[in-house]
């Protein structure tokens, strides 16, 4: 402790070996290990800037530190040369443009929590009065959504365009948006674009991950990202197990993660 308060910033490396995760490894927690967030908050009381770096293979429910560490980066299990690369990321030399492939709960209480899902599958506990009195604890929405991912610069999206608006069963439906990058520096946004089958014979996903581009952009600059929805794109298994595209309307979703939702345009697939 006496080198973390000499220190001008403190980098905390911290998360699980890979002995703690796999197959028939499971845990009861997905907390950090150990004693490890009694010596992160050790490591906050010094009164210096504290950067995360988490070395993990699975979601961690890092909750205080998503409320009171003002930098974390995700690193995973990497490999012979993870070390540069977490060095290029915390010193600026490199601007990350990751995303998640996975949903972070904020509990293990919340398990199995992930993307996509149906509807009321993970919905929240009933909002009705005070949802943490009363004997009862509420803990709802995810830590860190499915393709949730920070950058050192800002994105922004507009003129979204979804042509036709009204397409036979095996149309092609093509899809664009603009991604400008707002901030000072250069970046990559990963762009999604999430299917919304509005309504529909059987159960369906509430949305589903039909495509992700990844821009680079500079500062100021503009591109135009395009997307092709192809006809197994908006199939679904009917109640008799065939795959089929139902008549309907469809919601496109474009955004920087599954809850980042930027715009939205809908289209109808008519019958034959």
């Amino acid at each position: 402790m006496a080198r973390a308060r000499d220190a001008d910033v403190i980098v905390a490396v911290l998360g699980e070996t890979d002995k703690a995760v796999g197959e028939s490894l499971s845990r009861t927690s997905l907390e950090l290990p150990g004693r490890q967030q009694q010596l992160l908050e050790a490591l906050h009381t010094t009164g210096k800037p504290v950067v995360l770096v988490l070395i993990n293979g699975q979601p961690l429910t890092i909750n205080w530190a998503e409320r009171n560490v003002p930098a974390i980066l995700e690193a995973w299990f990497p490999g012979p040369s993870g070390g540069r690369a977490v060095a290029e990321a915390l010193f600026g030399e490199y601007n990350p443009g990751g995303k998640l492939t996975m949903t972070f709960p904020k509990s293990t209480g919340q398990i199995e929590f992930n993307f996509p899902f149906k509807p009321g599958s993970q919905a929240g506990q009933p909002s009705a009065g005070d949802p943490n009195g009363g004997g009862r604890t509420s803990a709802n929405g995810p830590l860190y959504p499915f393709g949730f991912g920070l950058s050192y610069t800002t994105f922004g999206y507009s003129n979204l365009r979804v042509s036709p608006h009204q397409a036979a069963p095996q149309a092609l439906i093509e899809v664009t948006v603009d991604v400008a990058n707002t901030g000072p520096v250069a970046g990559d946004e990963v762009v999604q674009l999430y299917l919304r089958d509005v309504l529909s014979s059987v159960v369906t996903y509430d949305s589903q991950l039909r495509g992700f581009e990844r821009v680079a952009l500079k500062p100021g600059e503009k591109k135009t990202v395009r997307f092709t929805l192809r006809p197994d794109d908006l199939a679904l298994l009917d109640r008799s197990m065939n795959r089929v595209v139902e008549p309907g309307r469809f919601e496109v979703l474009i955004g920087s993660s599954s809850t980042d939702i930027r715009a939205k345009e809908t289209f109808e697939s008519m019958t034959r």
